[in-house]
């Protein structure tokens, strides 16, 4: 194979210099007769932090085809690697081909019985979440999602789905194989039994406090605020008004207070990452709006940017534009700190070594 070469600032340090590519990886020896692909700013492939490949608004997607078009979707924005957050569909075959994402599954979510959306995730009582749990963690890539709360029919609101002693159990029995454990949140009630059972991240989080953020950021538990998913709770509270008022009042307060907690989240030293919620009610292939969104909120660019790239990869295991690493990288127009809609539409995306877009 021969090497290519890419030139220009490379993130994070922004030091101009010469990427090249052999064998699929990079190296910054250089190589005498590489073709030079592009110039531009070198942005480790970004991170889809919540993810759900597979799923459409009735649960698993059936045709392997419309699986390619979702990934493909995300590919083609330059998110090389996506951290499924839940999907009814077995979307392991997508991990054997090279021109697709790097996958990590957390399989099927897990949620109390009648209390989630329908046909999206095992759905068990009490007594059969810590083995439904150790399962999905045995045939995943290290993480397990729970639905930690829901709306309960009946009180109304959003409730719990299992009982503090419960999902510690659960959680222990993910931990015992290895596997990492988050949780959808969208209260408060759930927040304190999933910290004291030792969760690893939070999804949504809008119901956290600042005591809570302080254990969070002391205790290494990530969050990922899916702030474009958030922003939907004025829509979720006027659907229920009508038969729930509570559960619409709480979704009302939620919405209210989500930027004062995300911008807490930040000031405690919680890490944050960034997740579309692409798949069901969501569509794929729009994480730089996501990216746009948080900063948006307030937070500061470099820190969201660096969310969405280097340091999502590092917290999942993956290296960056470094010596011997996979070669995963976007090429950019311009400096995303300074301008993130450029994400948007990446010049040059090179996946596992190949280049798989190129943009005049």
């Amino acid at each position: 194979m021969s090497a290519l070469r890419f030139s220009g600032p490379v993130l994070p340090d922004g030091e101009p210099r010469d990427v090249f590519v052999v064998d699929g990886r990079v190296t910054f020896e250089p190589q005498p007769g590489a073709e030079h692909v592009a110039d531009g700013w070198l942005l480790p492939g970004l991170v889809d932090a919540h993810n759900h490949l597979g799923l459409e608004d009735g649960g698993a997607v059936e045709d392997p085809a419309e699986v390619e078009a979702q990934a493909l979707a995300d590919r083609d924005t330059g998110v090389l690697l996506l951290r499924d957050c839940g999907s009814p569909a077995d979307t392991r075959w997508v991990q054997e081909r090279e021109d697709l994402p790097v996958l990590l599954r957390a399989g099927r979510h897990v949620a109390r019985t009648r209390r989630y959306i329908r046909h999206y995730a095992h759905e068990v009582e009490p007594e059969d979440l810590a083995a439904t749990v150790a399962r999905e963690a045995r045939s995943g890539d290290g993480w397990v999602k729970l639905v930690g709360d829901w709306i309960s029919r009946e009180s109304g609101d959003l409730a719990p789905s299992f009982a503090p002693d419960t999902f510690a159990a659960a959680i222990a029995a993910a931990h015992a194989e290895g596997a990492k454990v988050t949780a959808h949140c969208f209260g408060r009630e759930v927040l304190e039994g999933l910290l004291d059972a030792g969760i690893d991240c939070l999804e949504h989080g809008t119901g956290l406090s600042v005591d809570q953020l302080d254990r969070m950021a002391a205790a290494g538990v990530a969050l990922v605020p899916t702030v474009l998913q958030t922003g939907k709770f004025p829509e979720f509270a006027a659907q229920g008004r009508g038969r729930f008022p509570a559960y619409s009042a709480t979704m009302d307060e939620l919405y209210a207070q989500r930027r004062e907690v995300l911008l807490a989240a930040h000031e405690a030293g919680v890490d944050l990452f960034v997740g579309s919620d692409g798949g069901g009610t969501g569509r794929h292939g729009y994480l730089a709006e996501e990216i746009e969104a948080m900063i948006a909120m307030g937070l500061p660019a470099a820190e969201v940017v660096a969310a969405a790239s280097w340091k999502g990869r590092a917290w999942l295991g993956f290296a960056g534009i470094e010596e011997g690493a996979q070669a995963d990288f976007v090429v950019l127009d311009r400096d995303p700190v300074a301008d993130p809609s450029v994400l948007a539409e990446p010049a040059c995306v090179v996946l596992r070594g190949q280049v798989v877009v190129r943009r005049p």
